[in-house]
């Protein structure tokens, strides 16, 4: 082989192997934040089941009283 063609397969090379690390770290990084992402979901489902859970036991145990507290609000005001 000539000398050019050593410098012209030494140069594909060391562009091939610096460009190869390049191309893929975009796509490692994609990856990684949507699996992040995807595993998020979950947890912010979990957090609003929990959320109607307290609130619908709330309003089991103190739902009367509560009511009876807006009634007697109401009831003392004075309208025209």
């Amino acid at each position: 082989m000539t000398e050019l063609t050593h410098t012209a397969v030494l140069r594909r090379t060391v562009a091939r192997s610096l460009a190869g690390p390049l191309r893929s770290r975009p796509r490692i990084r994609c990856r990684r934040q949507g699996h992040r992402d995807r595993g998020d979901v979950p947890g912010w489902v979990l957090i609003a089941v929990m959320t109607a859970g307290l609130v619908t036991v709330l309003w089991a145990v103190a739902g009367p009283r509560l009511t009876s507290m807006l009634e007697q609000a109401l009831d003392s005001v004075v309208g025209p």
